[in-house]
């Protein structure tokens, strides 16, 4: 299934301005792009509609790309050009689960230079899990809020922090 793409007004909107952050990272040089497009990786088409609203009335410049199925995010990753800021996965889901795509990720070297900050949204969490997150070196674990206002308020957080995040290409 082709990614869905959703985008400030529900039209597709490319950023003119690209802000790239220069990371090196095993001798390599990757980028940080906050101006790239939000990897959302969620199976539940009502919480990807709720996020799609909320992401609509935060009015982020940055394209918002769905994907239901972590095979599908993976390949897009892998085939695509664009840089992408950041990754909110959902642990959850069919065919691979999100640990199974972090490792996937994490593993591959043309992603890791990539630099996308990778993310778990999930609707629940265990110490087991929060611990096997953080062994695959996820950047984040956040639980979804029950209430629209909590989703929000998550989502702007999340998002804020990683557009404030320093990286090392702003120093000469």
């Amino acid at each position: 299934m082709p990614p869905i793409v959703i985008a400030k007004n529900a039209i597709l909107y490319q950023a003119k301005a690209i802000t790239l952050i220069l990371i090196t990272f095993k001798g390599l040089i990757a980028f940080m792009n906050k101006n790239g497009p939000i990897i959302v990786i969620e199976d539940d088409k009502d919480d990807q509609e709720i996020l799609v609203e909320i992401f609509q009335k935060l009015g982020y410049v940055n394209d918002i790309v769905y994907f239901y199925d972590g095979n599908d995010a993976l390949e897009y990753l892998n085939k695509t050009d664009v840089q992408p800021f950041l990754i909110l996965s959902d642990i959850n889901m069919p065919k691979i689960n999100g640990f199974e795509l972090r490792n996937k990720v994490f593993t591959n070297l043309q992603l890791q230079t990539k630099c996308i900050p990778y993310l778990f949204f999930t609707t629940s969490a265990t110490k087991k899990a929060v611990i096997d997150a953080y062994a695959l070196s996820v950047q984040g674990f956040f639980v979804k809020q029950s209430s629209m206002q909590g989703l929000e308020n998550t989502i702007k957080k999340i998002v804020d922090y990683w557009q404030e995040c320093i990286a090392p290409s702003q120093y000469d």
